[in-house]
């Protein structure tokens, strides 16, 4: 079983390797990612939303700048990875009063 204190620290590499991969070019940016992705794994973590949606599902792209397209459509927002040509669709949450 994996000690609190090494589930703490792996989530803090993952936040410093998003981080990275936001300031850094592309190709140092995928590798970021796939490390981060590796971490999550060996520990059994998931990674947030805001993390998650920051990179293409199929290829691992990271998505930065102009190598993936948003749209809206159907209550749902659809990124297309320009990398691989594949989408992912999210929900629009619906707003709470």
């Amino acid at each position: 079983m994996k000690k609190q204190k090494d589930i703490q620290i792996a989530k803090e590499r993952i936040k410093i390797l998003f981080e990275q991969a936001e300031k850094t070019e592309q190709t140092l940016a995928n590798k970021y990612i796939q490390t981060a992705r590796k971490i999550a794994m060996k520990f059994n973590l998931r990674l947030p939303k805001y993390y998650n949606r920051k990179f293409c599902k199929h290829c691992y792209n990271y998505f930065k700048n102009q190598n993936y397209r948003v749209r809206t459509k159907d209550k749902k927002v659809i990124y297309t990875c320009k990398n691989c040509n594949k989408f992912t669709r999210y929900p629009i949450p619906k707003k709470s009063k």
